[in-house]
C-alpha cells in the first residue's frame, strides 16, 4: 500500500507513433494515490491509446511509465502486459464491456482472482482437494467478491448469468471485477458510456466510495462531462495526441485551449 496522496503514476515523454501517425506525442504527467485523474479530449485525440500503453497493448515508442507500489517503482513499459497487470497491480476496463456472459456474476468475480487462488493451491491437484491454505483462500475470494457486490447493488444477481445484467448492472460489475484484483492502479476506459443520467449518478457514488474508503488511484477516460466534473481531483486534456491543459476541473473547464478543442474556433464573418 502506498503512503496518501503521493505521486502513484509518472508519465514522462510518452509518444506513440504509428508508421508516419503520431498518436500521443510528448506527453507528461503525473497521478497520485488515492486520486481520480481524468484524460479527457475530442475523439482521436489518443485518449485510449494512452491506455494501451499503460497496459501492455502497445510497447510506447518513447516514454517512461513509472508506477509506484509499496517501496518499489515499476517501470511499465518494460514489463510484458500480463505482469502489469499480475506484477504492477494495473486493472482496466474497456469502452466495449467485456464479461463472460454465460458465467454467474458471482463466478466473473472469482476469476478476477484466479492467480490468488492458484497461488494457495500450490499449483497442484492437492490444493483443490483442501490440502494446504486452499480453502481459506477461495472462502477469503468469496468474502471479497461478496463485498464488492453489495457495494455496486449487485448481490441480489450474484447467481444470474452476467450477460442478463442491464448495461448499466454490467459496466458495475466490470469495475467490482476489477477491485478484486486489489489493484494498484484503477484504469477506467469510458464507464459512464451509455448509462442514463441515474446510473451516472450511481457510476459517480461507487468511484468516489473507491477513493475515498480504498484509497485506490483511478486513472479515468470520459466524455461525459457531468461525470468528469464532478468526481477528478485532477484534469489532463489532450487534443491531437498532445496535452493542451492540466489542473483541477474548473480552471480546465474554463481553459480557452480547451475550448476550442472541444468547439471549435469562430470563423470571422
Amino acid at each position: 500500500m502506498n503512503a496518501p496522496d503521493q505521486t502513484l503514476l509518472t508519465v514522462e515523454h510518452l509518444t506513440m507513433r504509428f508508421g508516419g501517425l503520431v498518436a500521443i506525442d510528448d506527453l507528461s504527467f503525473a497521478a497520485r494515490d488515492g486520486r481520480i485523474t481524468s484524460i479527457i479530449g475530442p475523439n482521436g485525440a489518443g485518449k485510449t491509446t494512452v491506455f494501451n500503453c499503460l497496459t501492455g497493448f502497445y510497447a510506447p515508442t518513447v516514454g517512461r511509465l513509472a508506477l509506484r507500489r509499496g517501496d518499489e517503482v515499476l517501470l511499465l513499459e518494460r514489463l510484458e502486459d500480463f505482469r502489469i497487470a499480475r506484477t504492477a497491480g494495473v486493472a482496466r476496463t474497456f469502452q466495449n464491456i467485456r464479461v463472460f456472459p454465460k458465467m454467474s456474476v458471482l463466478e466473473n468475480l472469482m476469476v478476477a482472482q484466479h492467480n490468488r487462488l492458484m497461488r494457495a493451491s500450490g499449483y497442484s491437484f492437492l490444493g483443490l482437494v483442501g490440502i494446504g491454505g486452499y480453502r481459506a483462500a477461495e472462502a477469503e475470494a468469496r468474502d471479497l467478491a461478496s463485498y464488492w457486490l453489495e457495494r455496486t447493488g449487485l448481490i441480489e444477481h450474484a447467481d444470474e448469468e452476467a450477460g442478463s445484467l442491464s448495461y448499466g448492472g454490467q459496466r458495475r460489475m466490470e469495475i467490482a471485477r476489477c477491485m478484486c484484483t486489489q489493484p494498484t492502479l484503477l484504469c477506467l476506459d469510458e464507464p459512464a458510456a451509455g448509462l442514463n443520467p441515474r446510473e451516472s449518478a450511481e457510476l459517480n457514488e461507487l468511484l468516489l466510495f473507491i477513493r475515498d474508503e480504498h484509497r485506490i488511484g483511478q486513472l479515468l477516460i470520459e466524455h461525459d462531462m457531468s461525470v468528469v466534473m464532478e468526481i477528478s481531483d485532477h484534469v489532463v486534456v489532450l487534443d491531437y495526441g498532445r496535452k493542451i491543459a492540466e489542473g483541477k476541473a474548473a480552471q480546465v473547464r474554463n481553459d480557452p485551449a480547451v475550448i476550442r478543442a472541444y468547439l471549435g474556433e469562430e470563423e470571422d464573418a
